[in-house]
């Protein structure tokens, strides 16, 4: 099956100004499920980062991430943030997919079956690939 959401590399950075002639480049690794929205998610996490907003900002680059070996099962180990009803949480979850973007789906299924969470309140901070032997719950 196709996975729902995309990994995207999205590079912005704000627009240069006379006080500001070379600002700061920024890179993010964003789930999405198009680059539309990989922009979307990039300029909200940008706003919690530098003081700005969409108008004043300049998107450099949007290229999609593949797989380097998408047929190999991995244990992914997730960390984020979400918000729940009664506050802010952080959370280390694993999963074991064959993509990092199949590993970041079944995070957004779990975390909506078992917290309630939405997609919009769930905030990936870092997805890597973990060791067994590293692995926190042995399955």
């Amino acid at each position: 099956t196709m996975p729902s959401l995309f990994e995207y590399a999205v590079v912005g950075r704000k627009r240069p100004t006379d006080a500001d002639p070379t600002p700061k480049v920024y890179r993010m690794r964003i789930f999405a499920p198009d680059h539309i929205r990989a922009k979307s998610r990039f300029f909200y996490f940008l706003r919690k980062v530098v003081k700005t907003k969409k108008t004043t900002c300049d998107i450099l680059s949007v290229n999609q991430i593949f797989e380097k070996r998408p047929n190999l099962v991995q244990n992914y180990g997730i960390v984020l943030r979400y918000d729940s009803r009664s506050g802010t949480h952080n959370i280390y979850k694993e999963f074991r997919d064959t993509t990092r973007c199949g590993a970041v789906s079944q995070l957004y299924m779990d975390m909506a079956g078992r917290h309630r969470a939405r997609f919009r309140n769930i905030q990936i901070i870092d997805v890597k690939s973990v060791a067994a032997s590293d692995c926190k719950r042995k399955g």
